[in-house]
């Protein structure tokens, strides 16, 4: 039995936890968040994810799993912290690698010999050699003798811990031993192939897979602007066009959310300012599309106002960054609808996969579709995927009407 820790216990961290703990592995979840750490010991998970909290459970009857606050001796070191972006109002935004560093100081105050040190996190290129010198100068090991690789998620929330045993996986490093030493050890609860590779490679991977989603949504999301000005349902251009037998253009939407496809371009262009036109052309497509939502919803609510004689109200409906979670993390949905809120129109929000104890308030989709004189589709949840819209006045932003 292999004693592992992993150093941050939010969105990869702990269902990556309870994973390697189900696997027959002893597990040590530190964060520095004492409210969550409380919370999971009670066997309550702080996400909303399928079948964490009865993994949750399962582990901690079975006293594989433990959560602390403070770091200690262990075979194994899974770094999964956050990398948030430092404020930057023009420009490029650039990613704050303080807590990866700050984990990797941690672990040299308890690393031992032959120890096994893996980067989850996403990060710029080139992180995962500053985590190496780190370590070097805090442990007094030197780079033979602990091994370190890079080994980032590729999941999908609201099914993380299926996506994490099941899909492919590449290790990064620049020791062939290490990397196979990894390879052997995500074996033991992964089932997809496990791809090894040097560090450098594996980092660019994690970001190029996100930014190349990032650009295919930018087409569509552009090519949704172009049918509007020539009064053509975009949905139904985009299917008879994939109808091509080399064409598949992805639906258009409000814009782009999550912490990975809105996020990862911006680590490559931070980096590669010059050499990543396309990339950043593609982000400020996908941000204007949210600008030109807003606008798009405010022109037809002054001119109900102007042919009714009344302000009217707007039903947003979904504001979650994707369908059928609560991930609310850069969700352009959200952003479009406080905008609306914040300009003064009577907005009634229904998003049914958030409770009630929300920052702003919530109704229920019945009255939303009562009282509303304008429905706002942001996001295609299957409860509105049962609503005829033919009977209301609406605007599809996810093609789902």
């Amino acid at each position: 039995m292999t004693t592992c820790t992993i150093l941050g216990l939010g969105y990869i961290g702990l269902p990556t936890s309870l994973l390697i703990a189900n696997s027959g592995h002893s597990v040590i979840g530190i964060d520095i968040n004492e409210e969550v750490i409380n919370k999971l010991k009670q066997g309550k998970s702080h996400l909303s994810e399928k079948g964490i909290e009865e993994l949750l459970q399962s582990t901690l009857r079975n006293k594989s799993l433990c959560f602390r606050k403070e770091i200690s001796k262990s075979e194994i070191f899974i770094i999964a912290v956050p990398t948030p972006f430092i404020n930057k109002k023009e420009g490029i935004p650039k990613p704050n690698t303080e807590f990866v560093f700050n984990a990797a100081k941690s672990i040299s105050k308890v690393i031992e010999k032959n120890n096994l040190i893996i980067l989850e996190s996403t990060c710029p290129v080139g992180t995962t050699e500053k985590v190496a010198e780190i370590i070097t100068e805090n442990s007094g090991l030197s780079n033979e003798e602990f091994d370190l690789c890079y080994c980032p998620e590729r999941v999908l929330p609201g099914n993380i811990i299926k996506e994490l045993i099941n899909n492919d996986r590449v290790i990064g490093s620049e020791n062939v031993d290490s990397a196979n030493k990894c390879k052997n050890f995500y074996e033991t609860f992964c089932t997809g192939e496990i791809v090894t590779t040097t560090s450098k490679t594996a980092e660019l991977v994690k970001l190029a897979e996100n930014s190349y989603r990032d650009v295919n949504i930018a087409f569509a999301n552009e090519l949704s602007i172009i049918c509007s000005e020539l009064a053509i349902n975009p949905y139904k251009l985009i299917d008879i066009a994939n109808n091509h037998p080399r064409v598949n253009i992805l639906k258009p939407s409000c814009g782009v959310g999550g912490h990975c496809i809105a996020v990862d371009p911006w680590f490559i262009a931070s980096e590669f300012e010059k050499s990543s036109k396309l990339i950043q052309i593609a982000r400020e497509v996908n941000l204007f599309k949210t600008e030109w939502c807003i606008e798009k919803i405010k022109k037809i609510a002054s001119k109900i106002q102007i042919e009714k004689n009344i302000k009217p109200t707007i039903g947003c409906l979904g504001i979650t960054y994707k369908p059928d979670v609560d991930d609310l993390r850069e969700s352009p949905a959200l952003k479009i609808n406080n905008k609306l809120i914040e300009e003064g129109f009577k907005v009634m929000t229904c998003e049914p996969n958030i409770n009630q104890n929300f920052e702003i308030p919530l109704w229920e989709l019945e009255e939303v579709l009562i009282k509303s004189d304008l429905l706002v589709i942001l996001i295609s949840h299957k409860e509105f995927k049962k609503i005829d819209f033919k009977n209301y006045n609406y605007i599809d932003l996810c093609g789902i009407a």
